[in-house]
């Protein structure tokens, strides 16, 4: 039997249980995960937390709705033992009438006219092979790329901090991106921080001249699973392939372990491409749309 849990209500314990041992696992959907990025998250539950659905919900102007955060990519349904796809559907069909709006994306597909659906995608590379069958599928460009970035042998530091590494985003890219918040850039620097210091993180980036960072990654690490969540490039790690770099250290590091790294994947051509180029998959995900709010409050959001 399916049920609605509000915050305070959710056994974050069994919750944890079943999100860590369901199949393709992924971190957005943990507790502490789901804390940070979409305080007061609540949740349908199925058969005692056999399987479960998380609602990243919200209130504004005295209304309830359900928007993906920024820095979380993808929901959906989990569990142990049940289909996810058969579950998802499920939890669809009960989510609370209260909720005017809801913009989610899942990692299911549903099978519901009540909602747009939009496909999304995500890329994965599976690090059970030794590293020179995984090199066997990087694409040529992606190989001359690597030698190229290698022959200029940069070190890879750890010595970023959260602050540094938000800051350079801001100063290249993140200016020119619309919907970023300082409340969204203030839960990825918790986010960072709580990773790092529980050891479910890291933050790996290349200096130039004075220490100067041109190049930073943040990875997620859970069992199972690395997610480039947040990565930020420069004019010059472009120029000296950087990025190439750092991530063919990342792949050889966990070569022939029941891995996955996940690109996290982008709707831009050429980063798409930067992804694919590593021999990863498409294992797209959903975005579910519906709008029930009346006009003029449609327009929010």
């Amino acid at each position: 039997m399916i049920v609605y849990l509000k915050h305070n209500e959710i056994d974050r314990e069994q919750w944890d249980n079943c999100i860590k041992d369901s199949s393709r696992i992924k971190p957005y959907a943990f507790s502490w995960y789901l804390d940070i990025m979409a305080p007061g998250w609540e949740a349908l539950i199925d058969d005692e937390y056999d399987s479960v659905f998380p609602i990243p919900g919200f209130k504004r102007f005295g209304i309830q709705y359900v928007a993906t955060p920024v820095f979380l990519q993808q929901l959906g349904a989990f569990s142990p033992d049940k289909s996810t796809q058969k579950a998802v559907n499920e939890f669809i069909e009960y989510m609370p009438y209260f909720y005017r709006l809801i913009d989610l994306c899942v990692g299911q597909r549903i099978d519901s006219d009540k909602y747009k659906v939009t496909l999304k995608a995500n890329y994965e590379l599976d690090l059970s092979k030794p590293y020179d069958k995984l090199r066997d599928n990087f694409s040529k460009h992606c190989k001359r790329n690597i030698d190229k970035s290698t022959k200029k042998k940069p070190e890879i530091v750890t010595d970023i901090t959260p602050d540094e590494l938000i800051d350079l985003f801001i100063r290249n890219k993140g200016s020119e991106i619309k919907g970023i918040k300082p409340r969204d850039y203030q839960r990825l620097n918790n986010l960072m921080n709580f990773c790092l210091k529980n050891k479910k993180g890291r933050i790996l980036g290349v200096r130039a001249s004075r220490k100067r960072l041109i190049y930073g990654l943040f990875l997620v690490e859970i069992k199972g699973s690395k997610t480039m969540l947040f990565v930020v490039n420069t004019e010059e790690s472009r120029e000296k392939r950087t990025g190439y770099y750092i991530v063919n250290e990342l792949i050889k590091e966990s070569a022939g372990t029941k891995n996955i790294l996940d690109f996290a994947g982008s709707s831009i051509p050429s980063i798409a491409s930067f992804m694919e180029s590593f021999g990863s998959i498409n294992v797209p995900f959903y975005r579910i749309y519906r709008n029930r709010l009346l006009w003029p409050v449609k327009i929010f959001k």
